[in-house]
């Protein structure tokens, strides 16, 4: 059975930066200075985010990771853009979240998975949204304006405006209410 054999491997560099590296960097806005990121330039951060202690936000030259204005990124979040990433406005994303654009492909037993071809595909969180603990959210997916999400939840497929997700998969349990209760 043939074996692919690895391409040579490279740095994606030391994510340290500094604010003027940044595509847009918003007024207002934080990023703590243990946190990790890898081209900058192609990273957009509205006005008053916050981005916590050791997050990563790991950006590519092909595709932008866009934070809208006042949303708050968690400790140890992982965010990866190669398929494109939008987080909207207001949107509150816990800590240890992981936001995934890309995965590997089919190539057939022959093709060790580490070197089969990567399959591409954005991820958009609209405004007002919350994400718990520890969500992971998958290449491909739109969770829809003002949804929130349990600690744990794995989001494989797009979630509605305004429903309550949790589970792994993710399965929607209720819709919220229009008022407070």
């Amino acid at each position: 059975m043939p074996v692919s054999t690895p391409g040579p491997r490279s740095s994606h560099g030391t994510g340290r930066w500094v604010a003027d590296q940044f595509g847009h960097w918003g007024p207002g806005t934080v990023v703590e200075e243990t946190a990790l990121v890898f081209r900058p330039e192609h990273v957009s951060l509205g006005s008053g985010v916050y981005v916590g202690h050791q997050a990563i936000l790991k950006a590519y030259s092909g595709e932008a990771l866009v934070i809208g204005d006042g949303s708050w990124i968690g400790e140890q979040v992982y965010l990866n853009s190669a398929g494109g990433l939008t987080i909207g406005r207001n949107v509150g994303v816990g800590v240890g979240v992981r936001m995934i654009t890309s995965r590997h492909g089919e190539q057939g037993r022959g093709t060790p998975i580490l070197h089969s071809d990567l399959v591409y595909a954005p991820i958009d969180i609209e405004d007002d949204v919350d994400l718990g603990i520890g969500v992971t959210v998958l290449p491909g997916v739109r969770i829809g304006r003002g949804a929130q999400v349990g600690a744990g939840a794995v989001v494989t497929r797009d979630l509605d405006a305004y429903v309550v997700a949790a589970g792994v998969p993710a399965r929607v349990l209720r819709v919220r209410p229009e008022t407070g209760v």
